[in-house]
């Protein structure tokens, strides 16, 4: 294939989609078709489509159906509400498009099969979105090749993202997780080990080539009354084991706008026979120290998003970005570029939609056993 490559963009503004369009704006092998959405779909949301469309400068299309066949769009990025991505991204595979899928395709394994089937019948390309392209994540990489660890026997990572308004969880209410959750994100609050554990679940994968076979875990509510309200946990910690004895551990979640001098922790622990390493994703960074007035989250939070999810309502509330720490070596490559070398080449991406599926089947793996309090075993196949 030869670009510029042809993008749709299915879902607006207060979803990821702010940020993945522009990152595919901004390299010249792409051109923005337009931004479109299933019928029927809420005003709210139609008025937050129409708005990054005109942020953007290209047209809203009406009709769906229309636009995902549409001969000069090759590709889409999908970023509707994780309950309605299946039918959206059936059809858009069926369409012949390839696909750029936010963080989890679908929020259930069944969901994420659906979608899987689509795409092996269809052969379209697909990349979900990670993190690997991480300066940190791509060390991790070259470490582990030149054998300076020995043999790999462990990971872990500590990962958090510092938003929201944090303090307000009842310390005194044990959390009770459920087995099968159904729903997974509200306006003010979401599945975090869903939202925020999928980047190891991804980076381990792809550092490894092998899978999860067990996982022990547990969830808790530790900052945020959004979440309790929600039954939804903001933290979890989980003991996971990968294909051939791999031992691995994950704390991830959502701890607050002033528990962190960035944006959260994000600490990757390689161990192996010979050696262990640390490495720090906001390394290396410069660090100020001065007498400016320190950072301080917005006066109030947003009322359609409370916890500083989106770009836009973050603008909106005033937040200002923190000063403290500046990283010194820039990503070497984003995301979005990554999929548009594979669609350029016509092969396949380093994080296909298999691999996002398995992660998908650890998180629900790990509901599964902070619900009950014991491991639970994952196929290998």
């Amino acid at each position: 294939m030869s670009g510029p490559f042809g993008l749709l963009l299915i879902a607006g503004n207060q979803t990821h989609q702010e940020n993945y369009a522009r990152a595919f704006a901004a390299d010249p092998r792409c051109r923005l078709i337009g931004l479109t959405d299933e019928p029927g779909i809420p005003d709210r949301r139609r008025e937050l489509n129409q708005d990054l469309a005109k942020e953007l400068g290209i047209p809203y299309l009406v009709s769906f159906d229309a636009a995902i066949h549409r001969p000069d769009v090759d590709f889409v990025s999908i970023c509707a509400e994780p309950e309605r991505r299946v039918p959206l991204t059936q059809a858009c595979a069926e369409a012949g498009k390839h696909l750029y899928l936010d963080k989890d395709p679908a929020p259930t394994p069944a969901g994420c099969r659906q979608i899987l089937a689509a795409v092996q019948s269809t052969g379209v390309l697909t990349q979900s979105f990670s993190l690997v392209r991480l300066n940190s994540c791509r060390t991790a990489r070259q470490i582990i090749a030149s054998g300076q660890l020995g043999e790999l026997t462990g990971l872990h990572c500590d990962i958090t993202f510092a938003k929201g308004f944090a303090g307000s969880a009842d310390l005194s209410q044990a959390r009770e997780e459920k087995p099968d959750p159904t729903r997974f994100t509200f306006f003010d609050s979401k599945r975090e080990f869903l939202c925020v554990g999928w980047y190891p679940l991804i980076l381990f994968q792809w550092l490894t080539g092998r899978r999860f076979v067990e996982v022990s875990a547990i969830t808790s509510n530790w900052f945020f009354a959004e979440h309790q309200k929600n039954d939804v946990e903001d933290f979890a910690t989980v003991l996971l084991t990968m294909e051939g004895g791999l031992e691995c551990s994950i704390a991830a979640g959502r701890c607050g706008w002033t528990s962190h001098r960035s944006w959260g922790i994000h600490d990757l622990r390689l161990t192996g026979t010979r050696d262990t390493i640390l490495l720090d994703a906001h390394q290396p960074r410069l660090e100020t120290c001065s007498d400016a007035a320190p950072w301080i989250p917005p006066a109030a939070p947003h009322p359609e998003d409370p916890m500083g999810f989106w770009t836009s309502t973050q603008n909106a509330s005033g937040v200002k970005p923190k000063q403290d720490w500046s990283v010194v070596e820039p990503v070497a490559q984003s995301d979005a570029s990554a999929f548009l070398d594979c669609l350029e080449r016509g092969q396949p991406s380093d994080v296909p939609v298999g691999m996002a599926v398995h992660a998908v089947d650890v998180i629900h793996a790990v509901y599964r056993s902070a619900a009950t309090g014991q491991s639970v075993s994952l196929s290998s196949g």
